[in-house]
């Protein structure tokens, strides 16, 4: 069966997801943050107890999705769009969550489909809504049934320089700790396989280009405190390759900051980036 574009509204089954200190620890050095952020990368320096990232989001959030009620199309040809979340409370260092997800939207572009998500976690220690996530996936391929294109309108950036920048180099090797976080897509470790998706080499993960700006965000404009942290949500625009540097631009309005992520060579890799902090 194609993309059904009934499947709008529905909503899949609760699903329970649970981490420890360890994957919190592994995810932040995955996303290059390293011993100038201890609070993110140990668990026992004096004084300084474990946080996490807020961008963790990404890895413990986003269960319950009801991809049984889609319909098919070619996971080949699907990329991720864009990637959205919320944070209702500080992620803990471990702890255990329930997620439920929901359809909000299949947009018809006529060569390709548009699959949206949403899927809200709650925190079983407390009983709390801890996050939400919110997914996009372009699925090449899958359009042209005649439905509601969706919105079209982009950010407007200000017509002036950024008020922060900052800069971030990828290790060669970072897409290999990255994976162990759980996406062991061999685009990005294996050579043979890169190549059959027309790349030199092997891809940096989106998300993993996502953190990375998650921590500029974060220790730029939440003084690296994550509960300052609120939400952040951006479009992905072109692949990074480990290695490549990362600079992120902001320009900051009150309690609302946009931003983007571009690579050595000027590429936008993260675009229509809109971030909230308290």
């Amino acid at each position: 069966m194609p993309i059904n574009p009934d499947a709008v509204g529905a909503k899949g089954k609760p699903t329970k997801r649970s981490w420890t200190s360890k994957d919190a620890l592994l995810y932040a050095v995955g996303v290059g943050a390293g011993t100038s952020e201890l609070p993110f990368t140990t668990e026992n320096t004096k004084d300084t107890p474990q946080r996490v990232l807020p961008t963790f989001a990404v890895i413990i959030g986003g269960g319950g999705i009801p991809m049984d009620k889609i319909g098919s199309f070619n996971p080949t040809l699907m990329v991720h769009g864009e990637q959205g979340i919320e944070l209702y409370d500080e992620i803990p260092a471990q702890g255990e969550i329930e997620s439920i997800g929901e359809c909000t939207a299949i947009w018809d572009k006529g060569s390709a489909a548009v699959l949206e998500f949403e899927s809200t976690s709650t925190n079983l220690a407390t009983g709390k809504p801890l996050l939400k996530t919110r997914t996009l996936l372009f699925c090449r391929g899958e359009g042209g049934w005649g439905g509601d294109r969706g919105p079209s309108e982009k950010i407007e950036f200000p017509n002036r320089g950024p008020d922060h920048k900052v800069t971030y180099e990828t290790r060669e090797d970072q897409a290999l700790t990255y994976r162990l976080s759980g996406d062991r897509n061999p685009l990005h470790s294996d050579p043979s396989f890169a190549a059959m998706g027309g790349f030199e080499k092997p891809i940096l993960h989106g998300l993993c280009t996502w953190g990375f700006t998650g921590r500029a965000l974060l220790h730029t404009l939440c003084g690296s405190d994550p509960a300052r942290f609120k939400s952040m949500n951006s479009r992905f625009s072109k692949p990074v390759i480990p290695g490549d540097s990362l600079t992120i631009s902001m320009w900051v309005d009150g309690k609302t900051a946009l931003f983007r992520t571009a690579n050595q060579n000027g590429d936008t890799v993260i675009d229509q980036g809109v971030f909230t902090f308290a």
